[in-house]
């Protein structure tokens, strides 16, 4: 947890700004600056939190459950997205100049997009906020070590949105979302390397794909919207039961589909095809929704219904995840997920929209999704390159890390703790301090999971066999079956 001095001293919770050198520690990381270990036991943490002695007595659960809807309340106005969003007119006028000029957008364009929220006063708002955490529950706290990440993570999302248009926005969304220079826990691999490893391999796979799915009614988007909802809709009351959850159409969304608190958009003009709307189901609605209304049953850990960036490689890579889990994802997505991570990686070494637009457009996109596809990595950031948002590169990194703990999960008899991945938004390092807190209430377990996640037996024994499956042979084992290939002809 970041160390907070007392409230007497100047700018008590001033980090060193990301633009121009590295933080000691960052919230990502999930270490401790103050360097004390965890606790070992629930019991080791505190039944009732610390008050002045003359106060009013208060429970360790209300005080948490106060300052956490104090978080909750606090966000409510920031939308990134929508504050990252470019008009209409910016793709009329791209089009327009034949794909040769880049986008109009900078810093003064993004000026003219009110945030609905004045960025310093809601800096100190979150700043005040962990102080207060601080101060009424202690630094040895785990379940506050938590909150006060999420304050001052929403905090540093201020900050980024302040910089829109300037490289020090790329500064902050590497920091809060990381970048695809990211190593893996094994301090050796990086995101970009397996992007450029799965190129290669997804790239061959989607050419076999396209014959394989040539005039099938699976790929064929005749599906409008309005009848896209319609299904999606039914198929989610089937899976939440008496959980009011809506699916409309909506043209005010970028994307072909959105997930809310308590619903499922779909973008009007937009069409689908079958396995779309079987990907919809398991991304937005089992995982993105389902967390989200877990989130919103907590009566104590209220922060959990919201998701700060700490939490995006959590969500997005298992929504990603489910997809493989269920067998509904494809070659083409699967790419399109992976050509994203170079996307990015391609901007912040200095690409330039258009750049990063062409090469899309070798890969065999069409212009116009060649164009959302680089929208979404330059949005915020600087057209000319070196400074692209960089949440794109959390989908694939997700996969990767929700697998792995999953997988460990298994290896050291510890699957009950995977079902508290859907407890709300939550970060890998959060679930060992919720697990330890479901005893007394302070987190109530989730209610609903995927199938695999409810009844795990099958999913233990597929990732025991991937164990092995992930030892075996290597580079010998796959010229052995080249060999029998081959006589295929």
């Amino acid at each position: 947890m970041p160390e907070l001095p007392p409230e007497s001293q100047t700018s008590p919770l001033d980090v060193v700004d990301p633009a121009t050198a590295t933080p000691a520690a960052s919230p990502r990381n999930g270490q401790r600056a103050n360097g004390r270990e965890e606790p070992a036991t629930a019991a080791e943490a505190p039944a009732v939190a610390r008050v002045a002695a003359a106060g009013l007595w208060r429970s360790y659960k209300e005080i948490v459950a106060q300052l956490s809807g104090r978080i909750v309340e606090a966000q409510k106005p920031i939308r990134i997205l929508q504050a990252l969003r470019w008009d209409d007119a910016i793709e009329e006028q791209f089009v327009k100049a034949k794909y040769r000029e880049l986008p109009r957008v900078n810093a003064a364009y993004y000026e003219k997009a009110d945030l609905g929220f004045d960025p310093k006063a809601k800096g100190d708002e979150f700043e005040q906020i962990a102080r207060d955490i601080d101060r009424q529950l202690g630094a040895t706290d785990d379940i506050a070590n938590i909150m006060i990440r999420t304050s001052l993570e929403y905090r540093d999302v201020v900050r980024m949105l302040s910089a829109r248009g300037t490289p020090g926005f790329h500064a902050w969304s590497s920091k809060l979302y990381g970048s695809p220079k990211d190593k893996f826990p094994d301090g050796r691999s990086t995101v970009r390397d397996l992007g450029q490893v799965l190129y290669g391999t997804l790239t061959n796979i989607d050419e076999w794909s396209c014959q394989m799915r040539a005039g099938s009614p699976a790929y064929e988007r005749s599906i409008d919207a309005a009848e896209a909802a319609k299904q999606l809709g039914e198929r989610l009351a089937a899976f939440f039961g008496d959980a009011d959850v809506r699916c409309v159409a909506d043209d005010g969304i970028l994307a072909d589909a959105a997930a809310g608190s308590d619903y499922v958009k779909v973008r009007t003009g937009a069409h689908f095809n079958p396995r779309d709307i079987d990907i919809l189901e398991v991304h937005e609605g089992w995982v993105h929704v389902a967390t989200s209304l877990n989130g919103q049953a907590q009566p104590v850990a209220k922060w959990l219904a919201k998701g700060p960036p700490r939490t995006t490689a959590v969500q997005e890579g298992l929504a990603a995840l489910l997809e493989m889990f269920t067998f509904r994802t494809y070659p083409r997505r699967a790419r399109r997920l992976n050509d994203r991570v170079l996307g990015v990686d391609k901007a912040e070494d200095g690409a330039s929209f258009l750049d990063v637009f062409e090469w899309f457009r070798t890969e065999g996109h069409d212009e116009e999704e060649c164009f959302h596809n680089t929208r979404r990595i330059f949005r915020g950031g600087v057209v000319e390159g070196g400074a692209p948002f960089t949440k794109d590169a959390c989908y694939c990194k997700g996969i990767v890390l929700n697998y792995a703990f999953v997988r460990s999960a298994i290896q050291h008899a510890r699957m009950d703790l995977v079902p508290l991945l859907f407890v709300g938004k939550v970060a890998h390092e959060d679930v060992p301090v919720l697990a330890r807190r479901v005893a007394d209430g302070v987190v109530k377990a989730p209610r609903y999971l995927p199938p695999m996640f409810r009844d795990p037996n099958g999913l233990a024994i597929w990732m025991a066999y991937s164990t092995f499956f992930s030892q075996l042979g290597g580079e010998a084992i796959a010229d052995h079956y080249a060999q029998l290939f081959a006589r295929a002809g």
